[in-house]
């Protein structure tokens, strides 16, 4: 199969490209990526190499670009990663939140219209269902639940959910949408908290929570969303969504002290910051029916989870130290 998978350069679709590679080595894997500020094409330097692998520069917004790489290879499925994903950038530029992840979608799956109804796969975020409150840990997330977005961001992911099923409706497109919880591990750009904790405590700099650092986040390791869309692609059935959750939710506050206990660093660092403006509460989703239905249960426990990847940002500063200097954030 010829696979093309869009945001390859970003954390989790590197991951996923890095994923396929190793358990599907016999297809070929075209990767798009705009390589706008959080793409970076030398993540993906130890798969370039293969000569199954190839590299396109270009925006899913550019329908001709699109519709050339289309029209060159024969797909067999499109799995989307390519979005515009930090909150804070959506709360002060939402118009380039809306076309990425709005108008990119649109554009890919007309292309997959086009081409035989090629298999779509869109990469969404538990973030569409809004919140929860904090003194409910009873309640989480299903498929079911209603969308309910807090964030240009958010709000831009569950357009594009809405549009995908609709072409599922529409055209008979063959879909699938996951919305899966805070991904972290590996490749992540060094904005996203984890990555940033982590920079900062190496570099003995105050580490800024926001509000009181009570917001809950259920965290899934990448590899463990891996499996996940290997499921889906695979067995998933057409116009289905499936939530995708790591079964370990933990505040703010308790995920940076982690970091701090494994560096060794002292907890006065922790800095408190004005509150982002709507900031979700709590994610948790319930992922029984990806269970039910796919088999799929995450493996990495939080504990695993945070040693490895803080082990991983150790062994690889020349991966991430470059990009933290472009931003002007440390180093």
């Amino acid at each position: 199969m010829t696979l093309l998978i869009t945001g390859a350069a970003g954390f989790i679709g590197s991951n996923f490209t890095y994923y396929w590679q190793e358990h599907a080595p016999e297809d070929r894997l075209i990767l798009l990526d705009a390589l706008t500020y959080a793409g970076n094409r030398g993540t993906l330097d130890g798969v370039l190499t293969q000569p199954n692998v190839q590299f396109v520069h270009g925006d899913i917004t550019d329908r001709a670009l699109v519709e050339d790489l289309f029209a060159a290879e024969r797909f067999g499925a499109v799995v989307n990663f390519a979005a515009e994903s930090f909150v804070d950038r959506s709360i002060t530029h939402p118009d380039i939140f809306l076309r990425s992840n709005i108008l990119g979608v649109q554009v890919l799956m007309d292309a997959c219209r086009a081409h035989g109804n090629v298999r779509f796969h869109q990469v969404s975020t538990d973030e569409v269902y809004g919140d929860l409150p904090l003194d409910r840990p009873d309640l989480f997330f299903t498929e079911e639940t209603p969308l309910h977005t807090s964030s240009p961001y958010s709000a831009s992911k569950a357009a594009a959910d809405l549009l995908v099923l609709a072409y599922h409706r529409t055209y008979g497109l063959p879909v699938t949408v996951s919305r899966c919880s805070n991904n972290y591990g590996p490749y992540q750009f060094p904005e996203k908290m984890i990555p940033l904790m982590i920079a900062k405590a190496l570099a003995d700099q105050p580490l800024p929570v926001y509000g009181t650092g009570t917001n809950i986040r259920d965290w899934l390791y990448v590899d463990d969303h891996c499996r996940a869309i290997d499921r889906i692609l695979k067995d998933g059935q057409p116009g289905e969504v499936y939530n995708v959750g790591g079964h370990n939710e933990r505040d703010n506050l308790t995920v940076v002290r982690a970091i701090l206990r494994k560096l060794g660093k002292p907890e006065c660092l922790i800095t408190y910051v004005a509150d982002r403006a709507g900031h979700d509460l709590r994610y948790a989703i319930d992922p029984a029916k990806i269970h039910r239905e796919l088999g799929w249960l995450p493996e990495t426990d939080f504990d695993d989870g945070i040693d490895q990847t803080i082990d991983w940002y150790l062994s690889h500063e020349d991966w991430w130290k470059p990009l933290l200097a472009r931003m002007g954030k440390t180093g």
